[in-house]
């Protein structure tokens, strides 16, 4: 299974709701499973540098299956790994970007949100997908 048009709109509006009630103006990508573009927003008023962000952030939840702020330590100076957000056409290692999988565990897409903080930018996300409540 994968990601399919009508759940990805879905998820742009929730994110889009939750980002209007909170005063954002944000950029919102949602990807397939192989961390191509099924659908994205931009609100009104965004910052046009979220929009490769927001993107990135969905890409680097596929390419790593998990939570986009988990590449963080890998990557941060004196990590394991560093520089590995240069990688892969570009990754991002803050939080915003989430997974998404279906009922039997297999990857079908991830979700991107950018134009906030970080932290906000992962609870916009994580309302999109339903992980989290307000």
């Amino acid at each position: 299974m994968t990601i399919k048009l009508d759940m990805a709109q879905a998820m742009i509006e929730k994110a889009r709701a939750h980002a209007v009630t909170i005063g954002l103006a944000i950029n919102i990508a949602v990807v397939d499973g192989g961390g191509h573009l099924v659908a994205f927003a931009r609100m009104d008023g965004s910052i046009l540098g979220s929009i490769e962000i927001a993107l990135a952030k969905a890409k680097t939840s596929v390419l790593f299956n998990g939570p986009s702020e988990n590449l963080w330590e890998f990557c941060k100076p004196g990590g394991a790994a560093p520089a590995t957000e240069y990688t892969n056409g570009g990754l991002i290692p803050y939080a915003g970007g989430l997974p998404m999988h279906d009922d039997s565990g297999t990857l079908i897409g991830a979700i991107g949100v950018s134009g906030g903080m970080p932290v906000q930018d992962g609870e916009v996300a994580r309302i999109a997908l339903g992980k989290e409540t307000r």
